[in-house]
């Protein structure tokens, strides 16, 4: 094995699936309204949080991540592998004094922007090559080290003076890469891989004098995923595979991450690891102009509240990251033709047959004779008040439940949730009449903006069970 660059064509096809990786690396990285005082960038770095050790046996996160899936290598093929992950580098905002010795503050005003303290995301990628050959048996491993950084950047105002600095400090971190393969029993010469990325910072919270995830995420891998590719050879989707290979993908261990199909669609020779789940061969939207960090689905809307803030909001977004002033400058030169491309895309036809009720509109699509829902009935539900029934026993705001999401297996994500308990905020009603329970879980640092936001989880009467509530 060795730590070395790609070869051109394996660096070519890692390209084209970075185009999406780069969507979980910064996948909530700033959130609209991009500025750092907003409530939900105050608890930041949500996916893929590979914590030190020592923070890690006394959180709910995880100093690991472990990958399991198969793949039919060709005799003498080489897996390419690269790790990716954001390194926090904490900025500190500093005015220049007139002796020529600068005082940290918290914030610095300019005309075009108000700089504030924040913690930035450097990209970091820990890149190796072996032959398949050498995964047998114990396999091989990659230990890793990022050095501690300290940068200044000046601030200059519109005249050219220096007027501050910023000042960047990265704590060290370390970690390793594992990576073992085991030939399965059968015909076919499949073998199941398996990657494992741990974070091994020697790290205690005795060192920065606090216990808090605040302080151990400058020692944490955050938005960790990996990149693996075959110069020969071909992996099987984890998601459809075939009927043959369904008893070996089942049993595969995948721990806070997921492995899918990744670049081009047709091919699989690679594979994209990812704390976030996906489908198979995922893709940006054509029409998506930029990185938004709040899912490309809502490019519409985010662009255009984005270009409704004022102008001193706008100053502060500039001010608090790189990425955040780019948004803020796609948003304001976004020319109306283009705005309008985020409008709506056909992805696919159907053909529709039989008879429907009503008459065709101008678009040609029969409309039913009767509405299909009506508003008045929204006047009967009241979800501060409403009581749902589970297991005999009335459940609403205030009462506390265990989660037991996967009976309908609609988000592979809810499973992580299994066995944790929560609290009910709402009972909530759909236009179809199915019974939906909005809550937050128990221990999440992020329930109080949850709770201020209305951003809650979601899950049926069928998917939790009644606990005792404690009065």
């Amino acid at each position: 094995m060795t730590a070395t660059a790609f070869a051109p064509a394996t660096e070519e096809r890692l390209a084209l699936a970075r185009q999406v990786a780069d969507a979980v690396l910064f996948e909530g990285y700033v959130l609209y309204p991009y500025r750092a005082s907003a409530a939900k960038n105050r608890l930041r770095w949500q996916f893929g949080v590979l914590v030190p050790p020592a923070w890690g046996a006394d959180c709910e996160e995880h100093d690991f991540q472990h990958t399991e899936c198969l793949m039919e290598p060709k005799p003498g093929a080489t897996l390419a592998v690269e790790v990716r992950f954001l390194h926090t580098r904490r900025r500190a905002v500093q005015r220049a004094l007139s002796d020529g010795d600068f005082e940290t503050v918290a914030e610095l005003h300019l005309d075009d922007r108000v700089l504030v303290p924040w913690d930035e995301g450097a990209e970091e990628r820990v890149e190796l090559v072996t032959p398949v050959g050498q995964l047998l048996g114990d396999g091989v491993e990659l230990p890793f080290r990022k050095p501690a950084v300290e940068d200044t950047e000046p601030v200059l105002d519109a005249a050219g003076r220096t007027v501050g600095r910023l000042v960047r400090r990265g704590a060290e971190v370390s970690g390793v890469v594992r990576l073992s393969a085991r030939e399965l029993d059968g015909p076919y010469r499949t073998m199941r891989l398996t990657a494992v990325v741990e974070n091994t910072t020697p790290w205690t919270a005795a060192e920065d004098g606090a216990a808090d995830r605040d302080a151990a995420l400058p020692h944490s891998l955050v938005a960790t995923h990996l990149l693996m590719a075959l110069d020969a050879g071909s992996f099987l989707s984890m998601t459809d595979p075939p009927e043959w290979a369904k008893g070996a993908v089942a049993a595969c261990r995948n721990l806070h991450t997921w492995p899918v199909l990744a670049g081009e669609p047709g091919r699989a020779d690679l594979v994209l690891s990812s704390p976030i789940i996906l489908e198979d061969h995922p893709a940006i939207a054509p029409e998506s102009l930029g990185a938004l960090y709040d899912a490309t689905e809502i490019d519409e809307i985010l662009a255009l509240r984005t270009a409704a803030l004022t102008d001193e909001e706008k100053r502060e977004a500039r001010g608090t990251d790189a990425r955040a002033a780019a948004v803020i400058d796609l948003a304001d030169s976004m020319p109306a033709e283009v705005l309008e491309r985020l409008h709506g895309a056909v992805r696919g036809l159907r053909e529709v047959t039989g008879e429907s009720a009503g008459f065709p509109d101008e678009f040609g699509v029969r409309r039913p004779d009767t509405p299909w829902w009506d508003p008045a009935s929204d006047a009967g539900f009241d979800p501060e008040h409403d009581r749902a029934m589970v297991d005999g026993r009335p459940v609403g705001k205030g009462s506390r439940v265990e989660l037991r999401p996967g009976l309908r297996h609609t988000d592979a994500q809810d499973l992580f949730l299994q066995g944790r308990t929560a609290t009910v905020e709402a009972v909530l009603h759909d236009v179809d009449g199915t019974v939906h329970l909005a809550v937050t879980v128990d221990g999440d640092p992020g329930a109080d903006i949850r709770r201020e936001q209305g951003r809650y989880l979601y899950f049926q009467p069928d998917e939790v069970v009644p606990l005792e509530d404690p009065r």
